[in-house]
């Protein structure tokens, strides 16, 4: 079988029997320079990761150019589809896979981050005598086991605490929780167990504690040809338009919605316990957890259209902040100003054309043959992907009669895993010379290869740590990982951002803050030129804007936000104002700023200023006038902006006018 597209931009997927197939220009464009491509020769046998240097580009190009043909090409390199392609390849077929954008650009890298069972759907097995839903919370307890094994790097068991307000939830949740268990068997991480109000306000302190009764707590896991025997369609919320370039009737199985997650600091949960509300004022469920020393919060599940470049709403997020103030205690403001970013992913729902009611929703994943023999996987959760890999690879061998053994996954370690230990890290401090916390981000990233990262990373010039620049202050990530990241097939400065780093994810102005060093240190190694820099700082700038929640910062403050303040709040902010306007001008500028910092003994570099003063000036004429000041102030006194690092500086300098004392100005947890 061969699959083919002909677009502008040059490459070709395939060719043969479903080349004279109608309606290709619906189909994603795949660009040289855009395009991820995967191919491993096939082994005869695998029992550990490959552990040798990966080819170039250029290499894999040329690979998929001159195979005569390949067992098995599968498209989209998500989560299935990456499954799907170890999966293969580790039963000694030949295989390709191609992604139109970048490795987990998708629904893959914009979920909750748990590896979890699904506790929800056993409930409904329970409540419906659900067979099917049963079997699924079996499978993805199996394949959470799996995960926390072969990639113990990357993944580890995280208490789940589910607050009980009502005396009666006490036995109806500790008896669904305790099913859980014994549905995982020797799957199990951890019991369950019971704790009193007392104790789960000590494990949680920022709980609400009226009328709390206790918790319950339980464990999850954090242009040419491409010729094949066998398409795999894993594209995820996109499964509809493949399987109609195979044929331009075929149904519609995907149903996509939209879960929009947020992020915010650390201090709004503990580090190792996280937070389950099964029940929100909607229905859905709500997850609040601690994620690479930040907070997660999400998701929703809305109805929506299918776009390559879905954007967190206003709406959304405001439920989840809602959601969240519901089960903090009332000596926690929760503030719209302290998201520090958000994001949108399509979730793909699907129904089963097999089955008797097209119109129900299926839980489960569904493997789908078309007349013509292309093989569709869709639906299922990011914890059974690996599952859902096997029964795909198992349906292409079955129906395409290729000579193939069975599935080696179960065990097989994933990148990284096989050699590292919890101290490793301690390695990299030795013998390297990087700061702990750098160290212990590499190791928990890379795992065993976190040395090879090490290996690269740039001398800082200071006593200590010897070697890591960061990339910026208050995030681990260092330059050398740019680096590293463009031998794992990074292309653009998004790629970077969103997914060889975490920053867009994390916190996006310090996101946008890294992104100039960035596109500076990926142009050294990819040879752009002046223009190739600026687009690449363009498209990642808009990114952050839309898909990654900078606009609804900029939303909440504008020059056309009410003033609503006390007349007494009113004056102490205008004479707050006018001790850096001491010439009564009505606005200040960098060099107000400078002379009281000068006054009081501070230096500041002159571009950090410009910076600080850019967040507040609305109007973008160079100066922050006294009506922006003050819409600044009632933006933070509502909660819709935290953390200014102008509001900062210009209250400790009020106060410490007299005293000398120097000023903080890094940000402090400043959120959207």
């Amino acid at each position: 079988m061969a699959f083919q597209k002909a677009v502008k931009g040059t490459i070709l997927v395939g060719g043969g029997a479903l080349a004279s197939v109608l309606g290709l220009s619906q189909f994603a464009h795949y660009r040289r320079k855009q395009v991820n491509l995967a191919y491993v020769e096939a082994a005869e046998c695998v029992s550990e990761p490959v552990n040798r240097e990966p080819p170039s580009r250029e290499a894999q190009l040329l690979t998929l150019q001159n195979m005569s043909e390949f067992d098995i090409l599968v498209i989209g390199g998500g989560a299935t589809g990456c499954g799907c392609a170890l999966d293969a390849v580790t039963r000694g077929l030949k295989t390709a896979l191609v992604e139109r954008d970048d490795f987990s650009s998708g629904t893959s890298s914009r979920s909750t981050k748990l590896i979890h069972g699904g506790v929800r759907y056993l409930q409904k097995a329970i409540m419906k005598l659900d067979i099917e839903q049963y079997r699924m919370v079996k499978e993805a307890l199996h394949e959470r086991a799996n995960l926390l094994e072969i990639a113990p790097h990357l993944s580890a068991p995280l208490p789940i605490m589910l607050p009980i307000y009502k005396w009666w939830q006490l036995p109806y949740y500790w008896v669904g929780i305790k099913l859980y268990d014994l549905v995982a068997g020797s799957n199990c991480l951890k019991s369950s167990y019971v704790l009193s109000k007392s104790r789960a306000l000590e494990h949680f302190p920022m709980l609400q504690k009226d009328k709390l009764v206790g918790a319950i707590v339980y464990y999850d896991g954090q242009e040419f040809d491409v010729r094949a025997k066998c398409v795999i369609n894993a594209t995820g919320p996109f499964t509809d338009t493949v399987r109609r370039m195979d044929n331009q009737d075929a149904a519609a199985i995907c149903q996509p919605s939209a879960g929009v997650h947020i992020v915010m600091p650390g201090y709004y949960s503990p580090e190792s316990m996280g937070l389950l509300d099964p029940a929100t004022s909607d229905g859905r469920v709500i997850f609040f957890l601690p994620w690479q020393k930040m907070t997660i919060a999400g998701t929703t599940d809305t109805p929506t259209d299918v776009t390559h470049h879905p954007i967190p709403s206003e709406e959304d997020i405001n439920f989840i902040l809602n959601e969240v103030r519901n089960y903090l205690s009332c000596d926690v403001e929760v503030r719209r100003g302290d998201v520090l970013a958000a994001w949108s992913g399509i979730r793909p729902l699907v129904t089963d054309p097999k089955s008797a009611d097209t119109q129900s929703i299926s839980r489960n994943h569904v493997v789908d043959i078309s007349e013509s023999g292309l093989i569709t996987i869709a639906g299922g959760k990011w914890t059974t992907y690996r599952s859902m890999a096997e029964d795909t690879i198992n349906a292409a061998i079955k129906t395409h009669n290729l000579k193939a053994g069975p599935s080696r996954t179960v065990g097989l370690f994933l990148q990284g895993g096989k050699d590292w230990s919890p101290t490793l890290y301690i390695r990299l401090v030795q013998d390297y010379g990087l700061e702990s916390e750098v160290a212990q981000h590499l190791a928990a990233t890379y795992g065993d290869k976190a040395f090879e990262v090490a290996k690269m990373a740039s001398v800082t010039g200071k006593r200590w740590p010897i070697v890591g620049v960061r990339l910026v202050s208050e995030f681990p990530y260092i330059e050398a990982e740019v680096k590293y990241g463009i031998k794992e097939y990074a292309c653009t400065a998004v790629d970077m951002i969103s997914r060889r780093t975490r920053l867009a994810f994390l916190n996006v102005q310090a996101a946008e803050e890294a992104l100039p060093r960035i596109v500076e240190l990926m142009a050294k190694e990819l040879n752009w030129d002046d223009y190739k820099k600026e687009e690449e700082l363009e498209t990642a700038r808009k990114f952050l804007y839309y898909e990654m929640g900078y606009k609804s910062r900029s939303e909440q403050l504008t020059d056309r936000s009410e003033i609503s303040l006390l007349p007494s709040d009113i004056d102490r902010y205008k004479k707050r104002f006018h001790k850096f306007d001491a010439d009564q001008k009505g606005f200040i500028t960098i060099v107000d700023v400078q002379r009281v910092l000068e006054s009081i003994g501070v230096q500041m570099d002159e571009n950090t200023l410009h910076e600080i003063l850019n967040e507040v000036d609305l109007n973008k004429n160079g100066q922050v006038e006294l009506n922006e000041f003050l819409q600044l102030m009632s933006a933070i006194q509502k909660g819709r902006v935290s953390g200014s690092r102008l509001a900062i500086l210009m209250k400790t300098a009020e106060e410490n006018l007299d005293r000398r004392v120097p000023i903080p100005v890094d940000r402090s947890c400043g959120g959207l």
